[in-house]
């Protein structure tokens, strides 16, 4: 398998690191081999050189088979550059239309919410990744003046909206609980009702597979009160960003939570959903595994579910036995916690 890695800025590298020693015991198990390609595209390449990730970037990238992500994100640069150089360049350049991120409670000390347990939240969240408002630089008049005006166009594609809806079914009818909510505003946003028009028109070629429609308000509410309610949430590119942060809380907090940049088939790119956290970078405190839960989603869309189903094991294993205690920052818990998983994935 042809690995690239692109560790980022601030807690990234070290993340990225603390997941390949899971990677190793991984190829060790299961006995597959990874040719690894490291990428210095960050804030403080930019800062050195001034270049900036494009199209020419992604040219050795398409040869790979996928890239693991630390973070992405300095406070010398200039807000949201890196962002879209790097995250949008990936996603929109390498067509990645889906967004999958799970939530996973791994341990029921975790969880903020009353007399909730790992049975209760185990979602698939599918979040458009190409399309929406995102990325967009939209328009910007009479600048300094009562009457100054931004705009910026909310855009969805029946292709768009199909492909994602169908991956969303796809991976619903693989679960023990077939069902398939959609996220979005459609009844204030009236463009999103092609979402549901899709919606149905998709659910007829799965007769097996339940369905339902939630306005993203009354979702956030519902993954709070009852989040045992929802198995596969298919949903826009905004909406998805923020509620998976909110399902990434009830899970213990960002640290845990893991993302895939996917086209089924093609090189995809596999991240944390945590930012780089300027301020714990060097400290080796931060959690690994976000990072090692992205390594495992990566393992699985390269064809070895195997390794992707012990690494899910072994964190759950390292939560529910204490030898991982939680997610929050410590001096020093980020490679301490990867040897965890990497003996567990080693020595089941």
């Amino acid at each position: 398998m042809k690995l690239g890695v692109l560790g980022g800025d601030g807690i990234g590298p070290e993340v990225v690191d603390a997941a390949l020693l899971v990677l190793d015991a991984c190829e060790a198990r299961f006995g597959f081999r990874t040719e690894r390609t490291a990428f210095d595209w960050s804030g403080e390449q930019y800062l050195r050189d001034g270049r900036r990730f494009d199209k020419a970037a992604l040219e050795p990238i398409k040869a790979l088979d996928a890239v693991l992500l630390g973070a992405v994100g300095h406070p010398g640069v200039p807000r949201g550059m890196l962002e879209a150089d790097i995250i949008f360049g990936f996603r929109r350049g390498l067509d990645l239309y889906v967004n999958l991120r799970p939530l996973i409670l791994y341990d029921s000390r975790l969880c903020p919410l009353k007399d909730k347990t790992e049975k209760d939240i185990r979602i698939l969240v599918m979040r458009e990744n190409t399309e929406d408002v995102y990325g967009r630089e939209g328009t910007r008049t009479g600048q300094g003046t009562p009457d100054e005006r931004v705009s910026v166009d909310m855009v969805f594609t029946r292709r768009g909206i199909e492909r994602i809806m169908r991956y969303g079914f796809e991976r619903a009818r693989k679960l023990e609980r077939k069902k398939v909510t959609l996220v979005d505003k459609a009844n204030a946003v009236p463009i999103q009702q092609l979402w549901r028009d899709v919606l149905e028109e998709v659910a007829a070629d799965y007769p097996g597979v339940e369905h339902d429609a939630v306005y993203v308000d009354a979702a956030c509410m519902w993954l709070v009160q009852k989040p045992e309610q929802f198995s596969v949430i298919v949903t826009t590119n905004l909406f998805g960003d923020i509620i998976t942060d909110l399902g990434a809380a009830i899970c213990g907090g960002l640290g845990t939570g893991a993302s895939g940049n996917i086209h089924p088939g093609r090189v995809s790119m596999f991240e944390p959903i945590h930012g780089s956290a300027p301020k714990y970078g060097g400290q080796k405190a931060a959690s690994p595994v976000g990072a090692i839960g992205a390594l495992a989603l990566l393992l699985q869309h390269v064809g070895i579910p195997e390794a992707h189903d012990e690494i899910q094991r072994a964190l759950f294993k390292s939560f529910r036995s204490g030898r991982i205690d939680g997610v929050e920052a410590r001096v020093g818990r980020t490679f301490g916690d990867a040897k965890v998983v990497a003996d567990l994935v080693t020595n089941p």
